[in-house]
């Protein structure tokens, strides 16, 4: 592609975008299963932030996701099988079936937080540290303020 901004076909910029989100995640995701969490897939990464430090339940899952409680279902099923979350009764609730993350659950995520530091150090020795600062601050620019919105797999077609 020419480097003429004018030049430059518009879909480009969400392509771009993509394949910087991907090129991220497959690094983060390559680093994870060395460290000894082969089986986590990028949706899991939403699903572990949905859970939270305090748990959720299949219904309130689903709905942060944006995907149906059976699909939330589906995926907790799957993540209980590989050891990150439990399903527990709320202690405030009886009636109320909570799901949470394992020690191997919090494990991943607080793997994920470093790995995902060393990657943007990674980036910064590539691009420049006030290249990739300046990155940052325009994409806040023009992106929500909420960081962690976590109806990603319900957009891009279910969980």
């Amino acid at each position: 592609m020419s480097s003429d901004p004018a030049a430059t076909p518009g879909f480009e910029l969400p392509l771009r975008l993509f394949l910087g989100f991907r090129a991220l995640i497959d690094d983060l995701h390559a680093e994870l299963a060395r460290q000894g969490h082969p089986d986590v897939r990028p949706l899991h990464g939403f699903v572990f932030q949905a859970i939270g430090p305090y748990g959720t339940t299949a219904a309130e899952l689903g709905r942060t996701l944006g995907v149906s409680k059976q699909a939330a279902g589906k995926t907790i099923d799957s993540l209980e099988r590989l050891g990150y979350v439990r399903r527990a009764t709320d202690p405030h609730d009886a009636r109320r079936k909570t799901v949470q993350l394992t020690e191997r659950g919090a494990d991943c995520l607080t793997r994920s937080a470093r790995i995902f530091d060393e990657l943007r150090a990674q980036w910064a020795a590539t691009l420049g540290e006030e290249r990739l600062h300046a990155l940052e601050d325009d994409l806040r620019t023009v992106t929500p303020q909420d960081l962690f919105r976590l109806d990603v797999p319900g957009w891009f077609g279910g969980a």
